[in-house]
């Protein structure tokens, strides 16, 4: 019965004085809805980074020769690029693994009238499952185009939207710098990763690139998925040792080469994405002190302004202890309410910033009850001094004053 009619006290001394208590509560406000947006929005990044990753294929790897490499006397060369038989010799002797290779190329792709600058990529079928690829028309390569370098590919969806516009690729001859290709098949779309349009891509055999585009029978990437989920590490390392063996790398010496596990990749970047929320969340978390501050100004004025209330309550047998809950109870109330409008601001910016960026939604249901408590925490806190100091005062010097 007290704790209510204590309650029922707070509201009413609120309510007389709404526009400064909407005032007072405005930094718990700001404080509770950016430490709530922040936070999902942290890990809201964090799971996208990560969907970005997967979505370029399944435990991939890329192993890339590097640009230089030191060598005898301080001087520096190329790096020795990839060959076939490296390809074969991974094939061979790491298991549980699916390889690809990957020479690449830049060229101007045409058909009638239209025409567009896009991305060659000479590879195998082998490519789509290390991607995780798959069509939408036609059909992949045949092996006796792979093995002779046939002049046929494979056109992603923006391809086929900047050259062909509303017409029908497959079957068409598509010209890709200075040779034609036949089009046997279409991309299903994958849209945009990092920045980069997945779907602006022509696949041809590999030998037919090197043969027709490049003049090179070198590997620029080999693309290798570890067959088994969590195996990307023990692959990673086995590549490594086969390489650096096939490279005649010493003991001491750098690699020449770069094998880049995007698992790993993975967990550096939502590593970094936590840190940077944590730390966008202390910084927001500032407003709840300055709103706690508000509220322990506010809280000591109106100390001030209710002295003979004050007074006469305790003149008419009121408890010191009873004063005390009543102003400290008004504090709680005061950041309370600001945590609560708070916290639907943060959700609001939440849903609303995810959706213009194009992110998955994430609602951190634990920072909204940890925002709840801290906001009912900054109440009591700020709140207990102007309270004692309340629940202190003499009766008698109370009622005198003006």
């Amino acid at each position: 019965m007290i704790v209510w009619t204590t309650l029922v006290l707070a509201l009413g001394a609120i309510r007389r004085n709404a526009a400064r208590s909407l005032l007072t509560a405005l930094g718990v406000v700001i404080g509770v809805g950016s430490v709530i947006a922040m936070v999902n929005l942290g890990r809201a990044a964090g799971q996208q980074v990560t969907a970005n990753i997967q979505a370029m294929g399944p435990n991939l790897l890329f192993v890339r020769p590097s640009f230089m490499r030191a060598a005898a006397g301080g001087t520096r060369t190329d790096a020795v690029p990839f060959t076939p038989d490296d390809l074969a010799a991974i094939e061979r002797e790491v298991d549980g693994v699916v390889v690809a290779p990957g020479a690449s190329a830049s060229a101007t792709v045409a058909f009638g009238n239209l025409n567009a600058t896009t991305s060659i990529i000479g590879t195998t079928n082998a490519y789509f499952q290390v991607r995780n690829l798959s069509l939408t028309g036609g059909r992949p390569f045949e092996q006796r185009e792979l093995d002779t370098g046939a002049s046929v590919c494979i056109v992603g969806p923006t391809v086929v939207t900047n050259v062909y516009a509303s017409r029908e690729p497959v079957g068409t001859m598509l010209r890709v710098g200075a040779t034609a290709c036949t089009v046997i098949g279409v991309l299903a779309p994958k849209g945009s990763n990092m920045g980069q349009d997945q779907d602006d891509v022509v696949l041809m055999p590999f030998r037919a690139v090197g043969r027709r585009l490049t003049g090179k029978t070198d590997i620029a990437t080999i693309y290798v998925s570890a067959v088994r989920d969590g195996s990307s590490g023990q692959v990673r390392e086995q590549l490594l040792t086969l390489l650096r063996d096939r490279r005649h790398i010493r003991s001491g010496e750098s690699d020449d080469f770069d094998v880049r596990d995007m698992a790993e990749v993975a967990s550096t970047l939502q590593s970094t994405s936590a840190t940077m929320t944590a730390l966008l969340g202390a910084i927001a978390a500032v407003s709840l002190v300055v709103g706690g501050i508000g509220i322990m100004n506010i809280m000591l004025v109106s100390v001030t302004e209710r002295t003979r209330e004050i007074g006469l309550r305790l003149a008419v047998g009121a408890r010191a202890r009873e004063v005390l809950l009543q102003f400290l109870v008004e504090a709680m109330v005061l950041s309370l309410l600001g945590g609560a409008v708070g916290i639907v601001l943060g959700l609001g910016a939440t849903v609303l910033i995810t959706q213009q960026l194009g992110m998955p939604l994430v609602i951190s249901y634990e920072m909204v009850g940890a925002a709840s408590a801290v906001s009912a925490a900054v109440g009591i806190i700020f709140g207990y001094l102007p309270a004692r100091r309340a629940a202190m005062l003499d009766p008698i010097v109370a009622l005198r004053h003006e």
